[in-house]
C-alpha cells in the first residue's frame, strides 16, 4: 500500500513535526475533533472535560488553527474547528518523517538491522509480513522500471 505524503500549506514535514510535538491537552483537543468530525469550543471544551478552563481550550484551538493542524469557518459570532487529517494519516506522517530523518542520520544498515530485532521482539510473525511487504515493493518498484 502507498501511503501519500501530505501536501498541507506548509509542507507536510512542518505538519508532522508539529503533530509530533503536541501536548496533552492539544492531543485531546484533537480528539474531540476527530470524535465529532467538527466542534466548537463549548463542544471541544464539553469533550475535554470540566478540569480544563474554556478559555483555555479556546486557546489551544487557535494554536491547533495556526499550526495548520485544524481548520475554522465562522458559525454566526464562534468559530466551528475540523482537523486538516485524520489521526492515522497524521501517525503515518510522523512514522515516515522519524525513518527518513534516521536513514539520513546514519548508514541504513545499522537502522535495518535494529528494526528488525525490534520486530522479532515484537511478535515474530511480523518478520514474515515485513519480507512480504518488502517483496511487494520490489515487485512495485520493477513495475514502474525502477531498480
Amino acid at each position: 500500500m502507498h501511503l501519500k505524503r501530505f501536501f498541507f500549506r506548509d509542507g507536510w514535514r512542518a505538519r508532522a513535526t508539529a503533530w509530533h510535538g503536541l501536548g496533552p491537552l492539544e492531543h485531546q483537543v484533537m480528539g474531540a475533533l476527530w470524535a465529532r468530525g467538527e466542534a466548537s469550543v463549548r463542544e471541544a471544551h464539553a469533550h475535554v472535560g470540566g478540569a480544563v478552563a474554556y478559555t483555555t481550550v479556546m486557546t489551544t484551538l487557535d494554536r491547533l488553527y495556526k499550526k495548520g493542524l485544524a481548520t475554522r469557518r465562522r458559525d454566526g459570532r464562534a468559530f466551528r474547528y475540523a482537523a486538516t487529517a485524520t489521526a492515522g494519516d497524521l501517525g503515518r506522517a510522523v512514522t515516515r518523517e522519524v525513518v527518513d530523518g534516521l536513514l539520513r542520520a546514519q548508514k541504513p544498515a545499522p537502522l535495518l538491522s535494529n528494526l528488525v530485532d525490534a520486530v522479532s521482539d515484537c511478535d515474530q510473525r511480523l518478520l514474515g509480513e515485513l519480507e512480504r511487504l518488502v517483496k511487494d515493493k520490489r515487485r512495485a518498484l520493477q513495475r514502474r522500471g525502477k531498480p
